[in-house]
């Protein structure tokens, strides 16, 4: 039977901490060892976790950060501690379901091919009352599921995250290859990281029930937040967005790709990794072009003729618009 860790990061956690850690004692297959990294708490987060190990049936080992690293390198030092194969990471703001560890672990059990295993998860308040939200709504939809079944995960967390560090259970034997976690990708924090290169390097398995309740509150340093964006915006602010967002995401193709140029070690198919991020970055900049011609449009109609047929020749129009309906759109509609 596999060891299995819990890497467990607190910070100013207090409040919700206790309900976590008593979550862990309800599992139907209890952890080997708890590894807590606390980030120099100022609450009473790291005498919650001491009075814990007291009492639990399992190793806790805490360790108090000298002074604080932030979430990512706090998670980095913890996982690092864990001597489990198998590594759980937990948020210390959230309730497991009792078949948690044991439903995910299983899937390890079931095959040596599977690096990554994540599961569902219900959006709750602070007091845990349903938010009627599933945490795949949100990111590994079943519209990306079946997508997933006609081409390869990792070509999708390159672009986006999918895989909530809450939700997620790791082979170990992976920490080689996705430590030290870089620390300058846009919207790319631990979780999304381990996800990627494991994801790129082995099989996954996706759980789809709901095996945590992910708590939603003011204080927390991370959370989903269900919000649409491009509601109500004029149409230079909705192409500001589509923008912003576009270069974002090159920039965090372009910051992956030099991770794996720096580190070839990390991957198994290496040159094909590198192929698909430099055309998802070709890909990123024929849409940044599209969008910025979009946005730019003269206000006069007879002065848009010129580029709007340009762009209809090239096939962007149909690639990343709806083609000739947005184009009659550019060419009609009042700026």
């Amino acid at each position: 039977m596999s060891k299995i860790s819990v890497a467990l990061c607190t910070y100013n956690g207090a409040e919700f901490l206790s309900e976590q850690l008593g979550s862990y004692l309800a599992q139907t297959r209890l952890p080997d060892e708890l590894i807590v990294g606390d980030d120099c708490s100022s609450d009473e987060s790291a005498e919650i976790i001491a009075d814990f190990a007291r009492r639990a049936p399992f190793p806790v080992d805490l360790k108090i950060n000298r002074q604080n690293l932030g979430s990512t390198k706090n998670f980095a030092q913890t996982i690092s501690r864990c001597s489990g194969s198998i590594i759980l990471l937990s948020d210390q703001d959230d309730i497991w379901l009792p078949e948690k560890i044991e439903k995910l672990t299983a899937e390890f059990a079931d095959s040596p091919n599977v690096g990554l295993v994540f599961s569902d998860a219900e959006i709750v308040d602070k007091n845990l009352a349903s938010l009627n939200r599933k945490l795949s709504d949100l990111t590994f939809s079943p519209q990306i599921r079946r997508a997933v079944e006609e081409k390869s995960f990792f070509e999708f967390l390159l672009l986006r995250n999918y895989v909530t560090g809450a939700t997620m259970a790791f082979r170990a034997e992976f920490r080689d290859k996705f430590l030290p976690f870089p620390l300058d990708i846009p919207k790319m924090i631990h979780d999304a990281w381990i996800a990627f290169v494991i994801v790129a390097n082995a099989d996954f398995r996706f759980v789809d029930e709901v095996l945590v309740k992910y708590r939603q509150h003011d204080g927390q340093q991370l959370g989903i937040f269900v919000k649409n964006d491009f509601e109500n915006l004029s149409r230079n602010e909705h192409y500001a967005k589509v923008l912003e967002l576009s270069r974002q995401t090159k920039i965090r193709v372009e910051k992956i790709l030099r991770e794996i140029n720096e580190r070839p070690q990390m991957f198994v198919q290496k040159d094909l990794i590198e192929t698909t991020a430099s055309n998802e970055i070709d890909k990123l900049e024929q849409q940044i072009f599209h969008h910025e011609m979009r946005k730019n449009l003269p206000r006069l109609r007879i002065k848009r003729i010129a580029p709007v047929v340009k762009e209809l020749f090239s096939g962007r129009y149909h690639k990343i618009s709806r083609g000739f309906l947005s184009a009659a759109k550019d060419l009609f509609e009042n700026i």
